[in-house]
């Protein structure tokens, strides 16, 4: 009887582990290989998930500033389920969530810097300083 259950404990929990592989995760980078692989991946879209006033002060060149607090299910909408999504944030908190949100949508090449702008500030990589004006529509 012991050995049955035992079995069956087995056979579950193996099946579970088989089942939660199917599902695609966003892939955490340190910011040198978050780097080389946006450079090295021609349908790249870089992502500041940060507040527009976070991103004004200093961001990583080439960026495309959504912040979270933005509409992100419009974006998703729009944007190519193939393409390569490279997200950040200050600390990576953020950028965690928003990768969630973007596998979830069907999205299955997300990667995430792994603590954020504020490591790869640490580990010396380039970013882009000063005030971005917004432009003003013209009536």
């Amino acid at each position: 009887m012991k050995t049955g259950i035992l079995s069956i404990i087995i056979l579950l929990y193996g099946n579970s582990s088989l089942i939660a592989q199917d599902f695609p995760k966003y892939q955490s980078l340190d910011p040198y290989y978050f780097h080389l692989r946006y450079i090295t991946d021609s349908n790249s879209i870089l992502i500041d998930v940060r507040e527009f006033f976070e991103y004004r002060h200093a961001r990583i060149r080439d960026a495309v500033n959504v912040p979270t607090s933005g509409k992100f299910d419009l974006i998703a909408d729009t944007m190519d389920k193939k393409a390569s999504l490279f997200l950040y944030c200050y600390n990576d908190y953020r950028s965690r969530i928003a990768a969630e949100f973007f596998i979830g949508k069907g999205f299955r090449n997300v990667f995430n810097l792994e603590g954020g702008i504020v490591q790869w500030r640490r580990d010396k990589m380039p970013v882009v300083k000063g005030r971005i004006k917004k432009k003003h529509k013209k009536i």
